[in-house]
């Protein structure tokens, strides 16, 4: 079948001749093509040498051979389409008028000047007012409007905890009750009957409640844009701009006291920081920021419900640098599955949805869109990357059998990217997957989540992230093993190879200005952190310092 139909599509078959050397001996090879050859010719001349046992010595001559000859034949055959067209053309067989309508039809698709223009995202004008109005009298409005907006999904979802928590209360009673009765009047079977009543009805009240949030934020998101869109407007329109802004300044105060009043203003904890200031390169030093912080991993993403005027500064900080090249990035150390639902990654979908996401998807929909990118990527490269029959008879290498067994998963090392702007004081989370490795002492420079680190600032450099905060310990709580020369040692690991890629960052990105914050956590002794805060500069080589006990 494969023959009459390439026949019918106008292939000619050619004899392809090729003398060569063998010793004494000349060799002649004939083999008939049929032009167009349909296959690679990669693929043909491996054919060729397999089937007509040619020496490997020949192999070079013979793949130089075959190009020249099929580009040689193919262009006979192209002149003479040509010269039969242009025949049929002289004759009159063919329509002048259909023939140029073709043409210019398919100029008109392959030419960028004949492309329709793009057409405007609803993302990039949004994000080019909100930019502009951010940057104007109406800021403070604006984030006493998503504060207001921030209070009542905490609200309702206080709500949701206070009516789960009467659910599961109740629900321990009754299970209390039947344990009691059991070997009684009750068996085995109505104990697990009982339970899975219990189930269904957490299930639906928590589907109920989840339905709930995300129809609020739903509306919430479709307001906040609409309101944006039409104070840009009225702007742009108004003659009056000044009455127009004076009203914005007005606005701030009354949402201010709807959202504050009555409630006792929120007792911020003291945390230990210390910054340094360093110049790395060769010969054109770059200065950089480095801060030694003590606090939780979250407390950069929550907002406080009564916030002081430390936390509405740093709000507004984030808020004025969301569409701009100086980016917050976090690091946050999670397993190899791409879901929020245990560890720190249920925490953070915890806070992330505490807050209305007014300019990108959910962390659910970001979620869902890396796990196609995973499955997508994992198959692309199982089809490129076969692995040898030796090594798989060896036993092959551990983690990609895990990625063969669970394509979903990633890699030790390797990470996916979120994006946000309804955190405190971050933009973009980069999920860095770490394994049980990392509480051992033993890790080396080339461990994958040191690779991992190397590549997210690389990341960094490229998309303009410039503040990066990085667990120093390469974990985010403290645990039994982890004694003090672990730290140490951990911590010193961690401060050369982060100087190392920093010293590479002026070949990534020409020598820009950067902030790494590398975080320990706050079951941190204080004297523990003053030892790490000693080992910095010794590393570092700091140029000066600025000790803080400061207010997060």
């Amino acid at each position: 079948m494969k023959r009459s139909r390439s026949k019918a599509s106008g292939t000619t078959d050619r004899e392809f001749v090729f003398e060569f050397k063998a010793g004494k001996n000349t060799c002649v090879l004939r083999v008939p093509l049929q032009l167009p050859v349909q296959l690679n010719i990669r693929d043909l001349h491996g054919r060729l040498m397999l089937l007509h046992k040619i020496p490997c010595y020949i192999e070079d001559e013979l793949q130089a051979a075959l190009s020249a000859f099929m580009e040689e034949q193919s262009g006979l055959d192209f002149d003479r389409e040509a010269e039969l067209g242009l025949q049929r053309l002289a004759c009159g067989t063919v329509d002048v008028n259909q023939l140029t309508s073709a043409w210019a039809a398919s100029y008109a698709q392959t030419s960028l000047e004949h492309a329709r223009p793009e057409e405007p995202s609803w993302d990039e004008d949004f994000a080019d007012v909100y930019h502009e109005l951010i940057h104007s009298p109406a800021s403070d409005t604006l984030l006493n409007l998503e504060h207001s907006y921030f209070v009542s999904v905490s609200e309702l979802i206080s709500e949701r905890d206070v009516e789960l928590s009467k659910l599961q209360e109740r629900q321990a009673a009754e299970m209390d009750k039947v344990m009691h009765e059991l070997g009684n009047t009750l068996s085995d079977h109505d104990v697990n009957a009982v339970a899975s009543q219990h189930f269904d009805a957490q299930q639906v009240l928590e589907n109920r409640w989840a339905n709930e949030l995300k129809q609020v934020t739903a509306i919430q998101k479709q307001e906040y844009q609409d309101w944006v869109i039409k104070l840009h407007q009225d702007l742009q329109k108004s003659n009056n701009s000044s009455k127009i802004n004076e009203e914005i300044k007005v606005q701030p105060g009354r949402l201010a006291e709807a959202a504050d009043g009555g409630c006792r203003p929120f007792e911020e904890q003291p945390l230990l920081e210390e910054s340094f200031t360093i110049h790395l390169g060769a010969q054109l030093k770059t200065m950089h920021n480095l801060r030694l912080v003590r606090a939780d991993v979250l407390d950069f993403c929550k907002h406080r419900r009564h916030s002081s005027s430390g936390a509405k500064l740093r709000r507004l900080q984030t808020a004025l640098s969301l569409y701009s090249s100086s980016l917050c990035g976090l690091v946050l150390l999670v397993d190899n599955r791409v879901n929020s639902y245990s560890g720190i990654k249920r925490d953070f979908a915890t806070v992330a949805k505490e807050c209305t996401d007014f300019h990108f998807l959910s962390l659910e929909q970001q979620l869902e869109e890396v796990q196609q990118a995973v499955l997508y990527a994992r198959a692309q490269r199982c089809s490129k990357q076969k692995q040898p029959a030796e090594n798989q008879k060896n036993g092959g290498d551990d983690k990609s059998k895990a990625a063969e067994r669970n394509p979903s998963n990633i890699l030790p090392g390797e990470f996916y990217i979120s994006r946000h702007s309804n955190l405190s004081e971050v933009h973009v989370v980069f999920h860095l997957c770490v394994d049980d490795n990392l509480r051992s002492g033993s890790i080396t420079a080339r461990d994958p989540a040191i690779m991992g680190l190397r590549n997210i600032l690389k990341v960094c450099c490229t998309h303009d992230v410039t503040t990066v905060t990085v667990p120093l310990l390469l974990v985010h709580d403290m645990s039994e093993e982890m004694t003090i020369p672990w730290c140490l040692k951990r911590a010193e690991l961690v401060f050369k190879c982060v100087k190392g890629f920093m010293m590479e960052m002026a070949s990534w990105d020409g020598g820009i200005s950067r902030t790494v914050q590398f975080l320990v956590p706050k079951s941190i002794s204080e004297e523990m952190f003053y030892q790490l805060s000693n080992m910095l500069p010794q590393i570092f080589r700091v140029s000066s310092t600025l000790t803080l006990t400061s207010k997060h």
